[in-house]
This record gives structure tokens, C-alpha cells and sequence, in this order.
């Protein structure tokens, strides 16, 4: 006869309910009959689950990142002579067109000298056509030797020099319309003024100390400029012949999108950063960028047609990588996938899934292969 401690027998006890508690788990995980009953005469446990659907879609390739709102084209206008401000002729913060007449100067002297260079290039040519006149008379008069040579060469250096006053006349005054135009500002693009520097009273002084009369920026289209990576460098690259592809920026706080284009990427990756300076460019009709702003930009470089994708609940990841459960006739089966992007919450499938094919998107935790499921409700992998 054995003989046990009395001391001992609640520890075996305990020993033994754990392992038949590890026992049923196990059971129930794998499928397996529980209780020791046999096989045949087991109930199978269903698990609920939550289905979602496979399908063929097009898929974007996307980047996300932050950008600044910048001017297609900015100029600061500033005073180019000196003189008294008459009239500004635009409001603060107007859009101006090209060729618009912004702001008067004081011109009075100018205009003064333009016509004192109108009488001049006058009286030269007066003085021209004189000696012009000279030189015929003096050619008849040589040819009968009236008078000598000299006489005609005179007259022909004479018109010479005329010609040459006349020339360096015209010069002048050209210089001085130049000049003149300098005292009517003109907006040399279209755009939006800021708050004039000056008022009309004021005196415009020039000098890279001068206060502008405005800063004009061109606002429609614009630019938003932005860093990325340099190893999305081949494909911004090919971007530009794409049609698949755009630039969405939203101004931060504003929520409002626009959609634009990639226009310009820099000649050089920055390296101490890795990264390439990219601009895209927007219509921007309705102004819902404005310079300086920062937005949110999202580029698609690309759209990869019919592409598998499930909803993103539907992929988990174990040791050998990820997986999905397929349910084929109220049974999961676990499946191995390869993964490709995820976007709107939806994960593309590159290998391992066919389209149509119904995947278990929420109670994965709970399966094995094999196992007997109960739909519960749906997923579709909308955002």
C-alpha cells in the first residue's frame, strides 16, 4: 500500500484541475471535442465574427506632408526717382491687373526737360536741313568752279556733324521719356496689393533704405511648396506625364481642399536632410490659399487599376507575416497575404487573395484553421 501525506493531497489537487482547465482551452482553440466525449458526439463551437468583402479597385500611390503657400510671383514696388506722391490709386489689399496705374508722382520738371529735348532735336534739324541745302548749292557751284573744294567739304562736314547732334539729341530725349515714365507706377503684374507704404503728400525716395509704395503677389495661380524624401524622386519625376496623378493641399484649421499639380521639382536633393524641394501649382479662383499659409498636402503619384484590397481590420500579423481568415461556407480558413498600401482603410492585397472573397474583420483573436463562424454583422473598410 502507497501511502499519502495528508499534507500533500490539496497540492495534487490543485495540480490536476489545472491541467484539465489547460486542457479544455486547448480544445476549444483547436476545435477538438471536449469533456473526453467522442468525436462524433461532440457540439462544435461557433464563433460570431464580423465579415467584410475582398474587391478589384483602384488603388492611389500617396504621400502625405506639410507645405507652404507661396506667390506665384511677388514684386515690391519701390520709387525709382524722387519726387512727391500726388495719387494712389488703389486701395489696400485690391487686386490690380497688370498695366493698372497704381501710383502719380509730382512729374512737373521732368516734363519740363522732355519738351526743352523736343526743341533741341527741332532746332538740330532745322540746322541739318540748312546745311543740307548748303551742299547742293556749293556741289553746283563746284562743278562750274564758282567755288573751291574746301568750300563743299565744309559744308558736307558741317551736315555730318548735325547728323550726329541730331542722333545724340534724340538719345536724350529718349532718355528723358524713361525717365518720365518713372513718375507713373504701373502693377507690371496681376495680383493682390498690400497696404500702401506711402501716402500721396509723402516724398518718394529711392535707395535700398526707400519705404515700397506696395508689395504685389500674385495669387491665382500659386504655388505650394514642399520637402520630400528623395526616394519618391523617380516617381514625382514621372508624375509629370501622368494623368493619374495630383496634389490635394488643405490649409490647416480651414478644411477647405484644392487640387492642383506637381509644376516644379528643385535641381538638387538638400544633403543634409535627404530631401527635394517640390512645388505644385494651383488655380486657386476662389483664393483658398493664400501666401505664407501652412497646409496639409497630400500627392497621388499614381493609380495602380484593379488592384485586391480588403478592409485594413481583415490583415493581422503573426510570425510568418500577415494573414487574413477567408470564410468559405461558415468556415475560417486562415490564408497568408502579401500587403501592399493602405488607403481609405482599405489595405491592398498584392499576393495570396482573389477578388469577392469574404474575410473575417473582427474576432480573429478567436479562430484557428478550421474552425465553424456565425456572421454577426459586416465590414466594408470605408473611412
Amino acid at each position: 500500500m502507497i501511502r499519502v501525506c495528508p499534507v500533500k493531497i490539496p497540492c495534487i489537487l490543485a495540480l490536476l484541475t489545472l491541467l484539465a482547465s489547460s486542457h479544455a482551452v486547448f480544445a476549444q482553440q483547436s476545435g477538438a471535442p471536449q469533456g473526453g466525449a467522442p468525436a462524433g458526439g461532440a457540439v462544435q463551437r461557433v464563433f460570431p465574427v464580423l465579415l467584410g468583402a475582398s474587391k478589384r479597385e483602384a488603388v492611389p500611390v500617396q504621400f502625405e506632408t506639410i507645405g507652404t503657400v507661396q506667390p506665384a510671383a511677388s514684386v515690391t514696388l519701390r520709387p525709382r526717382v524722387e519726387g512727391q506722391i500726388l495719387e494712389i490709386l488703389f486701395a489696400d489689399g485690391a487686386l490690380v491687373k497688370a498695366g493698372d496705374v497704381l501710383v502719380r508722382l509730382d512729374s512737373r520738371g521732368i516734363d519740363a526737360q522732355v519738351r526743352q529735348a523736343e526743341a533741341t532735336i527741332q532746332r538740330t534739324t532745322a540746322q541739318l536741313e540748312q546745311a543740307q541745302r548748303d551742299v547742293s548749292r556749293n556741289e553746283a557751284l563746284a562743278a562750274n568752279e564758282f567755288v573751291s573744294k574746301v568750300n563743299l567739304e565744309n559744308a558736307k562736314t558741317q551736315v555730318a556733324a548735325l547728323t550726329a547732334q541730331l542722333t545724340s539729341d534724340r538719345a536724350a530725349l529718349d532718355n528723358l521719356r524713361v525717365t518720365q515714365s518713372y513718375y507713373t507706377i504701373s502693377a507690371p503684374i496681376s495680383g493682390r496689393a498690400g497696404v500702401a507704404g506711402l501716402k500721396p503728400g509723402n516724398i518718394a525716395k529711392t535707395g535700398d533704405g526707400s519705404v515700397p509704395f506696395t508689395i504685389i503677389n500674385q495669387i491665382s495661380p500659386i504655388y505650394v511648396a514642399f520637402s520630400t524624401p528623395q526616394r519618391f524622386l523617380p516617381d514625382l519625376k514621372a508624375a509629370f506625364g501622368n494623368a493619374g496623378s495630383s496634389v490635394e493641399a488643405t490649409i490647416q484649421g480651414v478644411g477647405e481642399k484644392v487640387k492642383g499639380k506637381i509644376a516644379v521639382i528643385d535641381n538638387a536633393v538638400d544633403t543634409t536632410s535627404g530631401t527635394v524641394m517640390v512645388r505644385a501649382i494651383f488655380d486657386n479662383e476662389k483664393e483658398a490659399l493664400w501666401p505664407g499659409a501652412l497646409c496639409n498636402v497630400r500627392v497621388t503619384l499614381k493609380v495602380i487599376d484593379n488592384a485586391v484590397t480588403v478592409p485594413r481590420e481583415a490583415v493581422q500579423t503573426g510570425p510568418r507575416g500577415s494573414f487574413v481568415y477567408v470564410v468559405e461556407k461558415d468556415i475560417a480558413k486562415f490564408k497568408p497575404v502579401k500587403t501592399g498600401r493602405t488607403v481609405n482603410n482599405r489595405t491592398e492585397i498584392t499576393d495570396g487573395l482573389s477578388s469577392d472573397e469574404q474575410v473575417v474583420t473582427d474576432g480573429q483573436i478567436q479562430l484557428t484553421d478550421g474552425v465553424k463562424i456565425e456572421p454577426k454583422g459586416s465590414s466594408t473598410g470605408a473611412p
